[in-house]
């Protein structure tokens, strides 16, 4: 079989993620590479615009629906959440609230190792943060939720990363992943805002702030790591504004953002 090298380092999570690798991690993720393309191959490989699209009515949620609201496992319920303090941290929401914990731990992990500024560490702990809200412009809900709270270039690489994940970058070595192929159809190009926005971030001189994150942004992890939010206590305390009133309660633009997070099951 003819393996795609660049398809099989961005399936990975790109260049960064795969020096971190042990030979035996590389051999095993290789195989289950061929394995996965040839049961692709047999099956069609990656669906159209059309089939994703027709996929819409066979499920009992929408796609873009943050994980605090539904499960997305059919017959089952949500669970009950525990009760925030009443003036409630970022580390509270992170630890009962916040959606891809593990995932973004292990960015910013990946980022802390590559000895990337606080700012970019901070970005990649958040950066998929919001999900729990809401996923669909996740970018752009993301950097709405943070902006009062942390700098103007973490805020710019929060909303941007979401629109340069669908472009490729070969000096960055960030690789369109095949998981986009299979959640959003073999024949998607990306929206006419999206490409818009695009052009806009790829000539800003902060331009490597958002790729930096979706160079970091792992689709698979590190065998035997397991990072946890006590290594970024001191990146947070010195780049995230922690409100004292607490958040939700300190009435900044987006504080009816963490009320929301901090009780979803709010009929009104």
């Amino acid at each position: 079989m003819d393996i795609d090298r660049r398809h099989f380092i961005a399936s990975l999570g790109g260049a960064t993620a795969v020096g971190l690798m042990s030979h035996e991690a590389k051999a095993e993720e290789l195989e289950h590479y061929m394995v996965e393309r040839l049961e692709s191959a047999q099956q069609g490989q990656f669906p159209t615009m059309a089939e994703v699209e027709n996929q819409i009515t066979t499920r009992h949620y929408r796609r873009g629906v943050g994980g605090l609201f539904v499960t997305r496992r059919e017959g089952q319920k949500v669970s009950a959440l525990p009760k925030l303090p009443d003036k409630p941290t970022f580390f509270d929401f992170f630890e009962h609230r916040l959606a891809a914990g593990n995932h973004c731990l292990q960015s910013a992990n990946l980022a802390l190792k590559e000895g990337l500024p606080e700012e970019l560490v901070l970005t990649c702990l958040l950066h998929d943060t919001v999900q729990c809200l809401i996923r669909v412009e996740h970018g752009y809900w993301g950097a709405q939720l943070y902006e009062p709270y942390v700098s103007e270039r973490v805020v710019f690489a929060l909303k941007h990363h979401q629109v340069l994940r669908f472009y490729t970058d070969d000096e960055a070595g960030y690789y369109y992943p095949d998981m986009y192929r299979r959640m959003f159809g073999h024949d998607y190009e990306p929206t006419p805002h999206l490409q818009k926005t695009y052009e806009y971030v790829r000539n800003h001189k902060w331009y490597d702030l958002p790729r930096q994150v979706t160079v970091n942004d792992l689709y698979s992890f590190e065998e035997g790591v397991e990072p946890r939010i006590e290594t970024f206590v001191d990146i947070v305390g010195r780049n995230f504004k922690q409100p004292k009133e607490g958040l939700g309660n300190d009435n900044s633009p987006s504080a009816h953002m963490w009320r929301s997070i901090a009780n979803p099951n709010a009929p009104l």
